[in-house]
């Protein structure tokens, strides 16, 4: 029964690298820079995505975003206030977006048309690390609320992010929050990843997160 499950698991991530593999041509092809958004639930990703996008639409730039929830479509209200397209998945159940249902939510939607394209993935630190989604960046989120240790406890999903956030850094000091701690133990999981430590309430650090942007967008269209 084991081996079954093994080999079952295989195929399925067989399958979804391939899937995602066309969507990274289609990416690649269309000019866009996708990023996949991945943390536990309660990190502030969508405050986070939400600030970032009124950002780059204010600027000119044009930007989208898929949003994976096990059920409601709550974030995606959310997201849709900053101004731009916004689509839901609802996985029923499944902790983890897959590129298939990615694949599927974009159907109708010109790639070409757009700068950015950010994926929300499921809150969850384990399943979503499997599964690629045929993203650029993978960003890996840490709120001061959830402690300094957290990439230690997850270290799958930190050595396999290629950016690393930690958010409602306004509320470090009260949180009793290890900022050097954390810094340390994110590079000891993955050396040299790129950290912004930032505040989607005060948009502390998040100019450096759009420079950020900017600079692997600009990557992108070369």
């Amino acid at each position: 029964m084991t081996t079954r499950i093994v080999e079952l698991r295989r195929g399925i991530l067989k399958k979804n690298d391939e899937l995602a593999a066309g969507l990274r041509q289609r990416y690649t092809a269309a000019g866009v820079l996708v990023l996949n958004l991945v943390s536990s639930p309660g990190t502030g990703k969508t405050a986070f995505l939400e600030r970032t996008l009124r950002e780059l639409l204010a600027s000119g730039a044009r930007a989208a975003a898929l949003v994976g929830d096990l059920e409601t479509d709550n974030d995606a209200q959310r997201l849709a206030a900053s101004g731009a397209p916004v689509r839901q998945i609802n996985t029923h159940g499944i902790c983890h977006l897959e590129a298939e249902m990615v694949g599927k939510h974009l159907d109708g939607w010109n790639l070409a048309d757009l700068d950015y394209l950010f994926i929300e993935n499921v809150g969850n630190l384990v399943c979503p690390s499997s599964y690629d989604l045929g993203e650029k960046i993978r960003v890996a989120l840490l709120s001061v609320t959830e402690g300094e240790d957290k990439p230690l406890k997850y270290p799958t999903l930190f050595n396999s992010a290629d950016a690393a956030v930690i958010s409602k850094i306004d509320i470090a000091e009260p949180c009793g929050f290890d900022r050097e701690a954390a810094l340390w133990n994110i590079n000891e999981i993955r050396p040299g990843i790129r950290i912004f430590e930032t505040s989607a309430k005060t948009g502390a650090g998040m100019h450096e997160w759009y420079a950020y942007l900017a600079e692997e967008r600009a990557n992108v269209r070369a």
